[in-house]
């Protein structure tokens, strides 16, 4: 994605905003994460840093089955990296994870390492499934509408900032829809809040409940 493309699309999503803000604010933002993925990755170093997060994230990045907290083993460096610069810059609203990405004892150089070391790691743990009823109707939607960004089995698109959703819990992944979806979340993507307007209670019940069927993608 070129410099020019990547400033557009977080402008976009910094919507709300005045125009001369957004600007403003997505060039910031743009200037950070890009500084955050020219830093060299150093997984052994990331494990170590990443015993602070563990308490919330469980030692092996697994997260919670009961939704509070992602799964994050296995997930593309540059959405963790993303994410964290939009916690940052409070574009994405996460309360319980502004203290820590705000941390003046942690510089851009550690949040590069932890995504380095969460990437590489194995998906295991307990996956929080949904109830299977509606895993064939949220295939379909998922390849209509979330394959191009997501991948077809869910794997992600690293290089456009789509996270990897194969293997996440389910009820995560129902709150952040409906958060997409009502605009509680702050940085999604307009196009996917475009398609997701016409999505019904019983819609985001079975793409979450499909892709949290997902197998892990293989590495």
């Amino acid at each position: 994605m070129s410099r020019s493309l990547l400033i557009l699309s977080l402008a976009l999503a910094l919507w709300p905003l005045p125009m001369q803000a957004q600007v403003r604010v997505a060039v910031e933002t743009t200037g950070e994460l890009k500084a955050m993925l020219e830093l060299k990755g150093d997984p052994e170093r990331g494990k170590a840093e990443f015993v602070q997060c563990s308490a919330c994230h469980r030692k092996d990045a697994s997260g919670r089955a009961n939704g509070t907290t992602p799964r994050l083993s296995g997930q593309h460096a540059s959405v963790i990296l993303k994410q964290i610069v939009d916690i940052r810059g409070g574009r994405r609203i996460n309360e319980p994870m502004k203290p820590f990405v705000d941390d003046p004892d942690l510089k851009l150089q550690a949040f590069a390492v932890i995504a380095s070391h969460l990437q590489g790691l194995p998906l295991v743990g307990a996956r929080g499934k949904g109830p299977g009823t509606g895993v064939a109707r949220g295939q379909a939607l998922f390849a209509k509408d979330c394959a191009t960004c997501h991948g077809g089995n869910g794997e992600g698109r690293a290089e456009r900032f789509a996270p990897m959703v194969a293997a996440q819990h389910y009820n995560y992944l129902l709150r952040e829809l409906g958060l997409i979806l009502d605009g509680g979340r702050g940085n999604s993507d307009p196009e996917m809040v475009k398609v997701m307007k016409g999505y019904a209670a019983d819609d985001l019940q079975a793409v979450a409940d499909h892709m949290a069927q997902l197998p892990p993608p293989q590495r």
